[in-house]
């Protein structure tokens, strides 16, 4: 059993561990269109966004001298090509900034607010995610998550899993990493928050991907708390 007596802040990654952005943006999507008369694979869509999100903020990575992009750009630059790939037709300039807000609009997974709500009580929580500042803001919003603060890789002009983020949210709370938990569905953002210091913690989402789901089905790594859900975690954190 870990020592996690010291830590005094959670930060969480977003998409997939606190939101569910696959059956939220298909039933979105699905929903509008029929009142549009468009008519598209939305799974496919969705489904092919994702897959090109890790690479959307390699490029950015790869070309500094370029600066920094944010992820409702990536979006966009993203969905363009892919609306193309898949032969959708029939969109103006306002349907594509409607589906790239899609982003803003996604659902809690059905035990986030209360497991939050539980957390907020004793320790600051914070998103620490690779959207946007205005994105997550709006997501908090729409989901009713209850967030002291917004903390987005924006800030730190660096993606996960930069060092940069870790470090520079760990630096804004003035605390030392080890007083900070990453809490993650994702066994490589906990990795790379463990080698910085942070404290970790693993919630399984399963069904994040759908029935495209190829990992992340358990902890795979030594995280001081797994739990199978943010209940779960705030009974391991005294709350």
């Amino acid at each position: 059993m870990s020592d996690i007596s010291a830590v005094k802040a959670l930060v969480f990654d977003v998409f997939g561990t606190v939101v569910d952005w696959r059956t939220s943006l298909i039933a979105d999507f699905t929903k509008w269109s029929q009142k549009r008369g468009i008519k598209a694979d939305w799974a496919a869509l969705v489904d092919g966004w994702r897959a090109v999100y890790s690479a959307s903020m390699d490029e950015v990575r790869k070309h500094p001298e370029r600066g920094y992009m944010i992820l409702d750009t990536l979006h966009r630059q993203s969905l363009e090509k892919l609306v193309a790939q898949l032969g959708i037709s029939g969109l103006d300039d306002a349907d594509l900034h409607y589906l790239t807000m899609g982003w803003h609009r996604l659902h809690a997974w059905p035990d986030s607010v209360a497991g939050l709500t539980r957390l907020k009580r004793k320790y600051i929580i914070s998103p620490l995610s690779n959207g946007n500042v205005a994105l997550l803001t709006n997501m908090a919003k729409f989901a009713g998550l209850p967030w002291d603060l917004i903390m987005s890789a924006e800030l730190f002009e660096h993606y996960k899993p930069d060092p940069e983020t870790y470090l520079g949210a760990a630096r804004l709370l003035c605390l030392p990493p080890e007083q900070v938990m990453m809490v993650a569905a994702h066994n490589g953002d906990l990795k790379a928050a463990q080698n910085l210091g942070l404290k970790t913690a693993f919630v399984a989402r399963p069904t994040e991907y759908g029935p495209l789901q190829k990992y992340d089905f358990e902890a795979t790594g030594d995280w001081d708390i797994v739990a199978k859900d943010f209940g779960g975690i705030a009974d391991r954190m005294g709350c």
